[in-house]
């Protein structure tokens, strides 16, 4: 069997790092790379990430309408936006063509919820040219969602859920900084708050109803909440800064209700470099019911090499999934990869 070929669609911190990922396993191969950013157009991919392999040193474009047409592609990892409506081009273009496609978008979790439409429109499209689509990353698509629903199968009953997570911003890239507003003063947050124009972090709600379908039940309200998170030093990451007394992230908490009682509880405060503003990081799921579940995981995942690792670990259930628009409950839990891809692809 040829390797596993796959394109990526955006060549920033997420998808080089699927990139570099991908190097490591047998099976697999780039076959081609879409970005825009005049910096690396028509750079070869192992030299923007100064890694020398045998592999094939693909030259980055940016015209993806050439590249699906001119790449046998199984499948694309689409890294460029965190909302269902700025995915939907982009995965019709995909789908046309035969090809799964496995994006980081956060609203693509779950896009029934706040894109039902055209959930129904790429599930129709995916169907009719037998390709799979799959929205998934570290949170939504697992420390916050899947890991609470996977908890509950030990469980009688479950009378209330709460999923708090602490965690570092640093690893992303310039979209997530932007949607969590670090860098900014609080009289610029509370500017942008009052237009609409801050996101904080993308996927409460997706999560929430995730966790809803997963156990069998029908939410009758949702609720969100967003604050400041404000640094007291000075803090920079790779891809963002925050000057002492600006936004170092964004405190997030919602709610998934159940006849006016809170079932589902988020609290999610994240943040560039929080070890040094003396926090530390971890994630934390506690089930009441029968039996009552604690767990803690302390660091935290790391939400940038998590989001990769996931990705890349769903390719194989992606390939062999039937045809759809899928969410992380309808396919295998993610596992890592240690052997050949190509033994995981089910043959026709």
């Amino acid at each position: 069997m040829e390797k596993v070929k796959i394109l990526i669609w955006g060549f920033g911190a997420m998808g080089r790092g699927m990139a570099e990922m991908l190097l490591t396993k047998k099976g697999v191969e780039i076959v081609a790379i879409c970005d825009i950013d005049p910096l690396v157009v028509n750079k070869g991919f192992l030299d923007v990430l100064n890694v020398k392999t045998q592999h094939e040193n693909v030259i980055i474009s940016d015209n993806i309408d050439e590249l699906l047409a001119d790449n046998k592609i199984d499948l694309v990892l689409l890294t460029t936006d965190s909302f269902t409506k700025n995915n939907y081009p982009k995965i019709v273009k995909i789908v046309e063509k035969g090809i799964n496609v496995i994006s980081t978008a956060e609203e693509m979790a779950y896009p029934y919820v706040n894109q039902p439409e055209l959930a129904k429109k790429m599930d129709v499209l995916a169907k009719k040219h037998q390709a799979t689509i799959l929205g998934t990353g570290i949170n939504p698509g697992f420390v916050m969602d899947l890991l609470v629903v996977a908890l509950t199968g030990a469980m009688m009953d479950v009378k209330e859920i709460e999923a708090k997570r602490v965690n570092s911003l640093s690893p992303f890239g310039k979209t997530v900084m932007s949607e969590q507003g670090v860098g900014l003063s609080l009289e610029e947050y509370q500017e942008k708050m009052k237009k609409g124009a801050l996101a904080g972090h993308v996927g409460f709600k997706e999560s929430v109803h995730l966790i809803a379908e997963g156990l069998g039940v029908k939410l009758t309200d949702f609720k969100e909440q967003m604050a400041p998170i404000i640094t007291k030093v000075d803090l920079k990451s790779k891809y963002g800064e925050a000057k002492k007394g600006h936004l170092a992230g964004i405190d997030m908490k919602a709610q998934g209700f159940l006849n006016n009682q809170a079932f589902i509880k988020m609290i999610h405060p994240q943040q560039i470099e929080p070890e040094k503003s003396g926090i530390n990081t971890g994630d934390y799921i506690t089930l009441k019911g029968t039996p009552n579940i604690k767990m803690s995981i302390n660091p935290e995942i790391s939400g940038g090499v998590g989001t990769i690792a996931v990705c890349v670990n769903m390719i194989p259930h992606v390939i062999n999934a039937k045809p759809g628009l899928k969410t992380m409950l309808d396919l295998p839990v993610p596992r890592a990869i240690l052997g050949d891809m190509r033994e995981l692809i089910e043959k026709d």
